[in-house]
């Protein structure tokens, strides 16, 4: 039965974890807490960056900069942007996983890789595409278009895990106490997701800050674009700075919103005998409206983009696959991306131990940091490093170490968030049962700990390899030079108009993409124990 162990125990239940001793980590508090702490004070580098350009600004310039009409205008589009997007996204990501975890869907194993399968095109490769298809697209609502066909897998994928492995035992004593079966969803699932829905929420709501390349090929400004802009066209750190600070404040509150929702509560099932499986709905006059909404979904989300990236690419037929080109952008992406996603799932997984297993509000400072870190755009990121490798060291700039570290902090969110969902389902009482067996700490973290939450690592490694594979503006700044990849190409000739150019590295970005995607699907499923 998964249940809020918060809530105290009720006869006959057989959740029987409860807020006991936390088991010893492998290394001990200390060691978990030191890697930790240095990791937080790394990715406070950039932040740090921002703070002292805003402080070398002086306090006249910065309220100068700050409180006028264009600060006002990029935040009313990004407040609209993410308060209309978030909502969507939850909505689609929550009602898909329901229809194909929980309903007699036909075709439902079809639908669940569907769902997930946005996640394999890039939202500037999505936005690309239907400019090309209709070039009047602009603004709010075309943003909020593009955003939402682009982000709301990042909702489907964990809420669909989490409804996979729902013990549906409370939900059959629901009904059988004469709750209807949208009852029963709202008051019994709904509450149950909400560890999924807040962790999906606030990604969407990251990459919302953070996306560049979609919104500036419709042409709609948000916080992101305008540094982009200032940086690109003047060079002066001090208006994009300004800008920066602003959004880095929209972070922390998106932050403490997710904070909120998540609670405290904790979700694991553990007792005797086997989950039974849950009992799919019939959806019987509701079944073709169900497929239609699905079919329109995917064929907006996936369909279209694909369509009209084979169409540019046999537009511009042999002539636009240039082997010396492509083949390096395709190699360096794929070693960029590997590499990048192993160091982030291995410096996450610290951080994740405290803020499951040592909740408090020292380990959720430490996650606040790597949070509020990702969620400054990749040129600010970019500059951050630029400065402080020049400064202090400058025999690692421009080089390959660097731009990992970029993508480190960057996306360490991804890693983090599937580490937390993954800690939280494994019982700590399993760990404190094999400690007490005689078994040493490590080799019970190894043996229970570890193994229980490698399907979760796995999907957040896939979910950072996705997001290096399609990261282009620190890569652009801090690559060593020669460096090529399938995002820069990519965005080297769509910005000259050139669609048939571009069309071959969208193709490969999003060929690379689909086996993570549906790697990512199957790490999903495997978490849920399917």
């Amino acid at each position: 039965m998964t249940t809020d162990l918060s809530a105290p125990p009720t006869r006959g239940s057989t959740t029987t974890a409860g807020r006991g001793n936390s088991p010893r980590p492998p290394f001990g508090v200390s060691v978990v807490s030191i890697l930790a702490v240095l990791i937080a004070l790394f990715s406070l580098v950039p932040l740090g960056y921002v703070v002292y350009m805003t402080a070398a600004t002086g306090w006249d310039t910065a309220v100068e900069l700050i409180f006028r009409p264009r600060v006002g205008e990029l935040l009313l589009n990004t407040v609209l942007l993410t308060l209309v997007t978030v909502p969507l996204c939850l909505i689609l990501g929550v009602g898909g996983a329901w229809l194909v975890e929980r309903t007699g869907l036909r075709g439902h194993r079809i639908w669940a890789v569907l769902l997930a399968a946005p996640l394999a095109i890039p939202a500037f490769v999505n936005s690309y595409a239907w400019v090309s298809a209709v070039p009047s697209l602009e603004g709010l609502s075309s943003g909020v278009l593009i955003a939402t066909l682009s982000y709301f897998p990042l909702v489907y994928i964990p809420a669909a895990a989490t409804l996979s492995r729902l013990d549906p035992a409370i939900e059959q004593s629901a009904a059988a106490l004469g709750l209807g079966a949208w009852r029963v969803f709202f008051r019994v699932v709904l509450p149950q997701l909400r560890i999924a829905m807040t962790g999906g929420a606030l990604l969407v709501g990251l990459h919302l800050l953070a996306e560049y390349g979609a919104f500036a090929m419709i042409r709609f400004d948000t916080f992101t674009t305008a540094i982009m802009v200032q940086f690109q066209s003047t060079f002066n750190g001090t208006a994009g700075n300004m800008l920066a600070s602003v959004l880095v404040f929209f972070c922390l509150i998106m932050l403490v919103l997710e904070a909120r929702g998540r609670g405290s509560a904790r979700y694991a099932r553990i007792g005797s005998g086997a989950q039974a499986r849950a009992i799919r709905l019939p959806l019987h006059a509701y079944q073709v409206p169900a497929q239609l909404s699905l079919a329109a979904l995917t064929a907006l989300a996936v369909g279209l983009p694909l369509v009209l990236v084979l169409r540019w690419t046999l537009a511009g037929g042999p002539a636009v696959w240039v082997a010396d080109e492509f083949i390096p952008a395709l190699l360096q992406t794929l070693g960029y991306g590997l590499a990048g996603a192993l160091v982030t799932t291995v410096v996450a997984f610290p951080m994740a131990y405290l803020a499951v297993r040592h909740p408090s509000w020292f380990s959720k400072s430490l996650e606040l940091s790597n949070y509020v870190t990702s969620s400054l755009p990749g040129i600010v990121v970019g500059l951050a490093f630029v400065t402080v490798s020049i400064r202090l060291v400058p025999g690692v700039y421009q080089t390959a170490g660097v731009l990992v570290a970029a993508y480190v902090l960057l996306f360490l969110p991804r890693a983090l968030v599937n580490l937390r969902a993954g800690l939280a389902q494994a019982p700590k009482e399993l760990d404190e049962a094999a400690q007490s067996l005689g078994k040493p700490p490590l080799l019970s973290f190894i043996r229970v700990t570890l193994r229980l939450t490698a399907p979760a690592a796995a999907g957040g490694a896939a979910l950072v390899f996705l997001a290096i594979a399609n990261e282009l503006t620190a890569t652009l700044l801090l690559s060593p030079n020669g460096t090529r990849t399938l995002a820069t190409e990519f965005w080297s000739k769509s910005s000259e108009i050139d669609y048939s150019g571009a069309a071959p590295y969208a193709l490969l970005m999003i060929l690379l993409s689909a086996p993570m995607t549906y790697l990512l699907f199957q790490q999903s499923k495997k978490v849920a124990g399917q």
